[in-house]
């Protein structure tokens, strides 16, 4: 599922063919792309078998390979292989790129790790890992972390291409964290933050995830892309009031710091319009 497997499959399909028995196709249409179409129509141009995890029954090789899928999986742990977005033990679960993204690490990677009883709690068997810097938007960490995709995938399927024993290391437990999941109410902004942990989390959140989200007159607006400002000395710090209007673009106080936006929408019914530039000045967002 999403783009992350489908530039999986699109590679190591090509260098480790007799490996690919059966892709099942995830889909998951809480994203602005799932690439399930994509995924279906490479498989049927390289005559590669697929199915659709709806219609999926049960694994019936000896190794199964798990890119970009949020599912549990009927299968002997010892012969599944998991491929997952953080650095483990550290953001085990759910949407680990973006949270380490909004808490601000400077690290992001993939483990390739065994199957266990407890979700990300498998021996690791191989890890890669980028250096980031801020800001940095989802989209841009996600195409940082493929190339960690693919090196991890390498070692894992020459290995079993050459029939050898996977090695792998116990997790440290003492070191690990959770990741927890993501929806809809994440998504708004809590404008009583530091204005950098706010844009770390409009950078997180936005596509292929539907963006940040606050409200306006009773309207969804989402922001796309913010700016942090030099803060002032404010006598009655109101998180969410605009204090400068400037070419249309509004400066938000936030809990500390001033964040610039500079593109954002107005959403409704799924369609979004054009939220700037502004011409009204005294504004409040809030989050609910």
């Amino acid at each position: 599922m999403t783009e992350k497997g489908f530039n999986f499959l699109k590679v190591m399909s090509k260098k480790y063919r007799p490996l690919f028995n059966l892709v099942v196709v995830g889909s998951d249409k809480a994203i602005t792309k799932d690439f399930e179409d994509e995924i279906i129509n490479f498989c049927e141009k390289e005559k590669i078998r697929y199915i659709k995890k709806s219609e999926f029954s049960g694994i019936k090789t000896k190794y199964a390979l798990a890119i970009s899928w949020r599912w549990l999986i009927n299968h002997s742990p010892e012969n599944l292989i998991i491929f997952h977005d953080s650095l483990l033990p550290k953001y085990r679960g759910f949407a680990p790129l973006v949270n380490a993204l909004i808490n601000g690490e400077t690290e992001i990677g993939v483990t390739a790790l065994f199957g266990a009883n407890d979700y990300d709690t498998g021996a690791i068997i191989t890890q890669h890992k980028s250096k980031i810097s801020y800001p940095i938007k989802i989209y841009d960490a996600i195409q940082i972390n493929h190339e960690n995709y693919l090196k991890c995938a390498d070692f894992v399927l020459t290995s079993l291409l050459k029939g050898e024993i996977l090695k792998a290391s116990e997790q440290v437990e003492s070191e690990s964290s959770y990741s927890v999941w993501r929806n809809e109410e994440d998504y708004k902004i809590d404008w009583s933050k530091k204005a950098g942990e706010i844009r770390r989390l409009i950078d997180a959140v936005g596509f292929p995830y539907g963006g940040a989200s606050t409200i306006y007159d009773g309207k969804l607006i989402r922001i796309i892309t913010a700016e942090e400002s030099a803060d002032l000395k404010i006598e009655n710090r109101d998180p969410g009031k605009i204090i400068f209007l400037r070419n249309g673009e509004p400066f938000i106080i936030c809990g500390e710091g001033i964040l610039k936006i500079t593109e954002a929408y107005i959403e409704e019914n799924g369609i979004r319009s054009p939220f700037l530039p502004l011409s009204k000045f005294r504004i409040r967002f809030s989050n609910a």
